[in-house]
């Protein structure tokens, strides 16, 4: 089985600027865009076999039986469906824990790429 768990880089940065700022628009403008960007994200998941968890806020998680694409196709993909309005990182792994410690990883050691826990065993 093969977890992906996907969240939005800097997105609490944007939402503070929209509070600091007492900027309504951005606040729903912003909201908008990641709502449409992880709904896009969920439905490519969902187009390539993934079974879809949880999609919401700025984070998709999903899981399929087998390994479906490979990492860095799969990061591609991404990339191409969010454009370039928005930056996610991507956390993979065989169990649901070992895919969000990949994000956490990837998150930590500069954001916008994707991990994969296994590669992570090696580097450690």
């Amino acid at each position: 089985m093969t977890f992906v768990t996907i969240d939005g880089d800097d997105i609490g940065r944007r939402l503070a600027a929209c509070y600091l700022s007492n900027d309504v628009k951005a606040l729903e403008t912003t909201r908008e865009l990641v709502d449409l960007k992880t709904q896009q994200i969920s439905d490519l998941l969902t187009e390539l076999g993934y079974n879809v968890l949880f999609c919401a806020a700025d984070g998709v998680t999903a899981h399929s039986k087998a390994d479906i694409i490979d990492d860095m196709r799969l990061y591609q993909m991404i990339k191409n469906t969010v454009g370039l309005e928005l930056a996610f990182s991507v956390g993979v792994g065989k169990t649901l824990r070992e895919a969000y410690i990949a994000l956490l990883f990837a998150k930590s050691t500069g954001k916008a790429r994707l991990c994969n826990f296994k590669s992570m065993e090696s580097d450690v």
